[in-house]
């Protein structure tokens, strides 16, 4: 496993990375900016998110989906302008956070359940499902803090993060969208699981922020290997050309006051063996 190089440096906090169209799309959340940045490191601002931008993703015409954390909606970018697609506010009882897009263009959207900076005591919460036009759902109960997620590449399994559960969750997905069939996927005693990712031999790449580490995980919580970051790993995804370049989303801090103040967030790279696969 080669170390991590730094493809871009800078960022308020980096968040929910995505590879689409030959470049790595992610939320620079405490900027309020979605942002693209290809392999050369060239950076360019997609859209401003005043609401605070989270997870991405996009529909099957090519449209952008964006998490608004704050004010805690779906929106959609339109040319330049973002409309809103779901309010999610009656499920979300905090913060809106990462997402996951089915090739339906169904988007499957976590939310923190309580106020992490000012409680530690957990609160249970909900994943919804909002349908292109907008229709939305409550598809799963009782988690805590849904995170990143992944699809299968047969569409008909989702691997949820649960932070605070320190554990990877399993569903079956059925063809209307719901979820059913709740399991344990990996236990990963006492790391907790932030953005993830999945590879083609069906292990889960999880970002560990309280480590540093980005830990690759197999079904039953067997880890094959660990790379040390020198901040904190809040989000992973496999990408490039081959996805085989492993992209991490890394800050000193997660705090809005913090990450504004010293922009300590970086995107850095390393090649792995096994290429990505799935959802998103």
């Amino acid at each position: 496993m080669q170390t991590p190089e730094v493809l871009l440096s800078g960022l308020a906090f980096g968040e929910g990375p995505r590879w689409h169209d030959g470049r790595l799309w992610f939320s620079d959340m405490h900027k309020d900016e979605v942002r693209a940045v290809d392999l050369d490191g060239n950076v360019e601002t997609i859209v401003e998110v005043p609401g605070r931008p989270s997870g991405l993703g996009w529909l099957p015409d090519g449209k952008l989906l964006v998490v608004s954390m704050v004010d805690r909606k779906l929106m959609r970018l339109d040319g330049a302008r973002l409309s809103e697609v779901a309010d999610l506010s009656p499920f979300a009882t905090w913060h809106c956070n990462d997402m996951v897009v089915d090739n339906r263009g169904r988007a499957y959207v976590g939310n923190f359940g309580w106020d992490i900076e000012t409680s530690s005591v957990p609160v249970g919460t909900t994943l919804v499902l909002v349908t292109p036009e907008g229709d939305t759902r409550v598809v799963a109960k009782d988690l805590i803090f849904p995170n990143g997620a992944v699809i299968t590449p047969d569409g008909k399994t989702m691997i949820l993060g649960e932070t605070f559960a320190s554990r990877l969750s399993a569903f079956d997905i059925a063809d209307d969208g719901s979820l059913s069939e709740r399991r344990d996927w990996a236990i990963l005693d006492g790391a907790v699981p932030d953005g993830i990712c999945l590879d083609a031999e069906g292990a889960v790449w999880s970002a560990c922020p309280l480590s540093g580490q980005v830990l690759r995980v197999r079904k039953g919580g067997e880890v094959t290997d660990r790379i040390q970051m020198e901040t904190k790993a809040f989000a992973c995804m496999l990408g490039g050309p081959q996805r085989r370049h492993l992209f991490v989303c890394t800050a000193k801090h997660s705090t809005s006051a913090e990450c504004r103040a010293e922009h300590t967030g970086r995107i850095e790279v390393v090649e792995v063996d096994v290429p990505g696969a799935g959802l998103p």
